[in-house]
């Protein structure tokens, strides 16, 4: 349930949105609150401006969290995010151990405002392969 106080901190991402685009970079913006609603960092989109694919404010802040916070304080903090994290970035999520994400709109209405946005092309993917020669260096690692 969003209450009051995650749509003021929504409107906080929508703002970080905003001013991404007045900087050049794409309209997304987000940032990462503590259980008390203290905002600990934020970060907008700046795939234009650093020419880097995974430079979206959801991984940046995923990555940041999991490098920053303990695993308990991260599994406490909500992202508040301008649009849905797309798959890249809710991998990191994951990842990072946070507990909670609020988007303000879903994936559906970003690609209805801007239909390139659900345009990206399907990569194939062959495999698996090479089972025994794989196996050796992930077992040697988790094993030891």
């Amino acid at each position: 349930m969003i209450t009051p106080a995650d749509e003021q901190l929504l409107r906080r991402a929508i703002a970080l949105a905003a001013n991404a685009v007045k900087l050049g970079d794409a309209p997304y913006g987000s940032l990462l609150a503590a259980p008390d609603g203290t905002i600990l960092i934020e970060a907008h989109n700046t795939v234009r401006s650093d020419n880097d694919i995974s430079a979206h404010p959801e991984l940046k802040l995923a990555r940041w969290a999991a490098r920053e916070l303990d695993p308990e304080t991260a599994a406490r903090t909500t992202m508040y995010t301008s649009c849905q994290p797309c798959g890249m970035c809710g991998g990191g999520i994951a990842r990072s151990g946070l507990g909670r994400v609020v988007f303000a709109l879903a994936t559906e209405q970003l690609v209805e405002l801007n239909p390139v946005s659900g345009a990206w092309p399907t990569v194939a993917q062959d495999g698996p392969a090479l089972f025994d020669e794989a196996r050796v260096p992930i077992e040697q690692y988790y094993r030891s």
